[in-house]
């Protein structure tokens, strides 16, 4: 919810179902809960961390029915949340809406949408415009936005794939991208100086020995990662983000830069958010899906309800350390299998596709071959012994594949036709062969 108070600030409600209220700490359904500590999405079903007679049912915040919920209003002058509540409420929902309209009666203008919707048009497009004010303050600080289009792959009712697809994110989804975050800065914020037991979200510095390896990478391409050897700022990254967008090599500089990082994982201490530029972070806002969120919302109630007596505190001390150790090898293990299966379900996508020929791009380069992504962000190798025009070898320095006798040369975001060779299911992985210039046109899979 938004609304614009008479001083000219914002105010903004953000409302989270109160999953806490149906799950008791300690329950069957609890202990199952944190067993799972998240949902996971692969690409042809979804491995739920509660049953869907809540996610779908009692706690979905559905249209027309008064619903329990979790509020965390904020009051916002130029992006700084100046004042807030955070509390228990009943909300009822008017309208259960979808991204796609959204973002149609905002930039599209549509007019029947904005019939329908009259009453809450003024609304969305106040969001629009705190939403670009939010990220703009973001980045000013130093947040890094990592430009790297995601594909979804469509499959039949007897999981074969059948398209692909990118994924486009509108608006809209910025939009509750920016509220989401900014719920949860303020939350871990207020429970921060509250200096009570909690649990956030942290994204350390990138290591030292990672990034003079990467500004060796970097100088190939004529960039230069500030900070090295001393305090890094996220701001360095940012720079380096905003000078590729556009240029040939971003999507592999975004990938080396982003692989440089720690991991984000979960903390009982505030160690800041490197990647958002945040002092205190926290997941707040998925309690359905993300068993973290779900515990905080139980300090919060005792919180609030005057109940976080010394007995509480020791007991939130005793059990976070390894709820958020459990709940960070959980959400590798389900980012893994996510990779997997969207990998495995790409190389079914093209195992009828052997010998024909596309159009792509060099995406990376190794000492044993290229990598070449089609337009449908399929990848496959080009195995160096499969460069059978000459003897290629690997120059580092460069980041090139460079023949010996003809000095022909391949480098990353090059354009390419390649011929896929072989799908291996087993190993996830697609052959590819360089096709010549003048054999048959290429195909778009």
């Amino acid at each position: 919810t938004l609304e614009k108070l008479e001083n000219g600030l914002y105010r903004l409600g953000v409302h989270i179902a109160d999953v806490g209220h149906y799950v008791p700490a300690e329950s069957i359904l609890d202990q199952e809960a944190l067993k799972r500590a998240t949902s996971i999405y692969l690409v042809d079903r979804v491995i739920p961390m509660l049953p869907q007679r809540l996610s779908n049912g009692i706690c979905s915040l559905n249209a027309g029915v008064d619903r329990l919920a979790m509020t965390c209003f904020m009051d916002i002058d130029t992006g700084v949340v100046v004042n807030h509540e955070i509390c228990e409420s009943v909300i009822h929902v008017d309208y259960r809406m979808t991204y796609k309209d959204v973002n149609k009666i905002i930039v599209d203008e549509d007019k029947s949408l904005r019939e329908q919707y009259h009453s809450i048009v003024p609304m969305l497009e106040e969001m629009a415009k705190l939403q670009s004010i939010l990220q703009k303050k973001r980045m000013r600080r130093g947040a890094i936005e990592f430009d790297v289009p995601e594909s979804k792959v469509f499959l039949d009712e007897n999981g074969k794939p059948l398209r692909i697809e990118w994924r486009e994110r509108l608006l809209a989804d910025q939009i509750i991208e920016e509220f989401m975050l900014c719920a949860n800065e303020t939350v871990a914020e207020h429970y921060f100086w509250l200096d009570v037991p909690f649990l956030y979200r942290v994204h350390e510095e990138p290591k030292s020995e990672n990034l003079l390896d990467i500004n060796k990478f970097l100088q190939v391409f004529g960039y230069h990662l500030k900070g090295v050897g001393g305090a890094m700022h996220p701001k360095a990254y940012q720079s380096i983000v905003e000078a590729v967008r556009g240029e040939k090599e971003e999507k592999t500089i975004n990938t080396i830069l982003l692989r440089s990082m720690q991991h984000a994982r979960y903390s009982t201490e505030a160690l800041g958010h490197f990647g958002l530029a945040a002092k205190y972070y926290a997941h707040f806002t998925s309690p359905i899906r993300r068993y973290p969120d779900l515990q905080i919302h139980r300090i919060i109630k005792e919180q609030l309800r005057g109940r976080l007596q010394e007995e509480r505190i020791a007991h939130y001390r005793e059990i976070l350390p390894e709820v958020a150790k459990h709940s960070s090898e959980t959400e590798r293990r389900a980012e893994e299998a996510e990779r997997e299966t969207d990998k495995l379900k790409k190389v079914e996508f093209m195992e009828d596709k052997i010998g024909e020929i596309y159009e792509g791009v060099v995406s990376g380069i190794t000492s044993w071959g290229i990598y070449v992504e089609l337009s449908n962000t399929v990848e496959g190798l080009v195995h160096v012994s499969r460069l059978q025009e000459d003897y290629f070898s690997y120059h580092e320095n460069t980041c090139e594949m460079v023949g010996e006798r003809t000095g022909k040369s391949y480098k990353l975001g090059m354009p390419v036709k390649v011929r896929v060779e072989e799908c291996d299911r087993f190993n996830r992985s697609i052959d590819f062969t360089m096709a010549e210039e003048e054999e048959n046109s290429a195909g778009n899979p």
